[in-house]
C-alpha cells in the first residue's frame, strides 16, 4: 500500500490533522473480547481482521493518521505466551502493515506506529504511576528492540505516547536515534503535572530541541487536562501540538472497568487549536461518531 506523498511534519504547517479515537473501544463494539493481559495486542496474532476493521471505521468518520495496535506489544509480552522473538517482530511489523492496509491506498492517512510505556506491559496500571525502579538507561534497552522493528516497517512517524514521567520520555528519545522516523511525544498527565508529578513545562522541553519530535502534547487524560496542557506544550516546546484525550471516564485497573461519566466534548477543538494543537484526535472511550464530529468541527 502506498504511504502518503505528504511528510505528516509539513501537512501539520498547513493546518490540524484529525487523528483517530480509541482503538480498543472499537474492537469492544466489534465484539472482540481484551479482558487479556495483553489486550488489543492479542489481535495481532489472533484476529488482524478485527484491527483492520476498527482502523478502517475510523477512516470512514474522518481520521487522517491511524495509530497501530502496537501499543501492549513487546519482546516480554508475548515471550510470555511461548511466542519467539522472531514472531513478535513479525506481530510488530503487522501492526503497521494492517493499518497501511485500512488506508485503502489513500495518500492523505498517516500511519503513526504505537510505542506504549513499559507500564502498560505489566498490565497492571502502572502507566499511571510511572516511576517504575528502572534507570533510564534500563528504559531505553525495553524500549529500543521493538522501536526499531516497528521502523522497519516504514510507519510514517512512531507515536511514543501515553508516558507518565520524563525518565520515560529520556529514554524514548535516545531509544528512537538512528531510526530515521519522525516521532511525537505524548504525556499521560494529571492537572500542570506528569503522572509522575513533574511539572509540564519541564516534560514538554525534553524534546524542544530534538528535529526529529515534530509534535509533543497529551494523551489518554481527561479533556479539562488537556486544555491548558496544550499552551503550556506549545510554549514549553515550541512544537506543534498533540492532543488526544480520553472520554473523560475513569479507569479502574483493579476492577478492569470504567467508571463516571463522559466529558469528551468535540467543541473543545477550537479551544485546542488555537493554543497550538495540529494532531487532534480522542484515546480511550473516544470512538467514531465522536471522531466524526471533531472532524466536522474542523472542517476536514
Amino acid at each position: 500500500m502506498p504511504a502518503p506523498q505528504t511528510p505528516l511534519a509539513e501537512a501539520l504547517a498547513e493546518g490540524p490533522v484529525v487523528l483517530d479515537g480509541g482503538l480498543s473501544n472499537q474492537l469492544n463494539d466489534q465484539g472482540c473480547d481484551l479482558t487479556d493481559e495483553l489486550w488489543s495486542a492479542r489481535l495481532l496474532a489472533d484476529a488482524p481482521e478485527q484491527i483492520e476493521a476498527a482502523h478502517a471505521a475510523y477512516v470512514r468518520a474522518g481520521a487522517r493518521v491511524l495509530i497501530t495496535s502496537s501499543y501492549q506489544a513487546t519482546y516480554e509480552g508475548f515471550g510470555k505466551r511461548g511466542i519467539s522473538r522472531d514472531e513478535t517482530s513479525a506481530l510488530l511489523r503487522r501492526s503497521v502493515e494492517l493499518a497501511r492496509q485500512a488506508a485503502g491506498g489513500r495518500t492523505d492517512v498517516w500511519v503513526a506506529a504505537s510505542v506504549g510505556p513499559y507500564g502498560a506491559m505489566l498490565a497492571d496500571g502502572s502507566e499511571y504511576r510511572g516511576r517504575y525502579g528502572l534507570s533510564v538507561k534500563e528504559l531505553e534497552a525495553f524500549h529500543r528492540p521493538r522501536i526499531e522493528a516497528l521502523a522497519e516497517a516504514g510507519p510514517d512517524v512512531l507515536a511514543l505516547e501515553t508516558v507518565p514521567d520524563t525518565d520515560e520520555a529520556e529514554a524514548l528519545l535516545r531509544a528512537v536515534e538512528g531510526t530515521g522516523v519522525p516521532v511525537w511525544l505524548t504525556y499521560t498527565i494529571d492537572g500542570d503535572t506528569t503522572r509522575a508529578g513533574q511539572p509540564l513545562e519541564e516534560a514538554f522541553a525534553l524534546a524542544a530541541g530534538a528535529d526529529n519530535v515534530i509534535a509533543v502534547g497529551v494523551n489518554c487524560c481527561i479533556p479539562q487536562y488537556a486544555d491548558r496542557a496544550v499552551a503550556i506544550a506549545a510554549e514549553a516546546s515550541g512544537k506543534p501540538v498533540a492532543v488526544y484525550p480520553n472520554s473523560g471516564e475513569d479507569w479502574d485497573a483493579t476492577a478492569r472497568h470504567w467508571r463516571g461519566g463522559a466529558t469528551f466534548d468535540p467543541a473543545r477543538v477550537g479551544l485546542w487549536e488555537k493554543d497550538g494543537a495540529r494532531l487532534i484526535g480522542g484515546c480511550c472511550r473516544v470512538g467514531p461518531r465522536e471522531i466524526g464530529e471533531l472532524s466536522a468541527v474542523l472542517g476536514r
